[in-house]
């Protein structure tokens, strides 16, 4: 069947046991609820940031560097960044910037976490509300808060730029882990070392492919992102189709 269709397979469909806590493998480890699955238990915490913000007006000042950080990037490419662009775009001091960032790599790496802290947000809202019937669901619904955020979150393309949160596990991407953890407890997949590989290289795929429709056209161009779900699709059916079968039959 031509995935491009848009046929959801047949297996395995949800399990009703979406409340049920199940265990992550994080750092925090124990029961955690299903949404935490994406959110993981540190998705508020911020690691490249001189000074952490304790007061409101602090977070608010933070934000506003980032943002300003987001629209140059946006502007003129991560490589051309300066902290004094920073600062005079967001109204501020040099002194300022420096309070929160040592230097334009650390203003990088703040923007890029929240970044993906908001892309965990925005996904874990969506699968709350999506109807998740089968596991393609799930991956389709990653793949459309990636394109999403492309169109209305400033500087998420300096997401692509670094490399990829990894899991001190094995290797594998981070979101791999938190996509099959969650595979797992709504429809049975068996989370192991095969899964959260084909789901890596999978998302690997999506975001390439989805960055590269963003490069070529500002609005997405729709052949590539057309592709993307395509060739994410006819990968993951190629090689989880065994696993799949398993974890329905089991």
């Amino acid at each position: 069947m031509d995935p491009r269709a848009g046929a959801k397979p047949a297996v395995p469909r949800r399990r009703d046991f979406r409340s049920e806590p199940v265990e992550w493998s994080g750092e925090q480890g124990g029961p955690v609820p299903n949404i935490d699955l994406i959110l993981g238990g540190d998705h508020g915490r911020r690691r490249s940031v001189r000074t952490e913000p304790t007061q409101r007006r602090s977070s608010q000042r933070l934000d506003a560097l980032l943002d300003a950080a987001a629209e140059i990037v946006d502007e003129l490419g991560f490589e051309r960044l300066t902290t004094q662009m920073v600062a005079e775009r967001a109204g501020a001091s040099i002194g300022t910037v420096y309070r929160y960032f040592p230097d334009r790599v650390a203003v990088l790496h703040a923007l890029r976490e929240r970044s993906v802290r908001r892309y965990r947000e925005r996904l874990a809202e969506s699968m709350e509300s999506a109807e998740l019937d089968a596991w393609w669901d799930v991956i389709d619904v990653a793949l459309d808060v990636c394109i999403a955020l492309y169109r209305d979150e400033p500087g998420f393309a300096v997401v692509y730029s670094a490399p990829r949160e990894a899991s001190e596990l094995d290797g594998e991407p981070e979101i791999a882990h938190r996509v099959a953890k969650l595979l797992e407890h709504d429809f049975g997949v068996i989370d192991d070392a095969g899964v959260r590989l084909r789901l890596g290289v999978a998302l690997e795929i999506g975001a390439t492919l989805i960055h590269r429709a963003f490069v070529r056209d500002a609005a997405g161009d729709q052949r590539y992102l057309d592709e993307a779900r395509h060739v994410v699709r006819v990968y993951l059916d190629r090689h989880l189709t065994d696993r799949l079968a398993a974890s329905s039959a089991a």
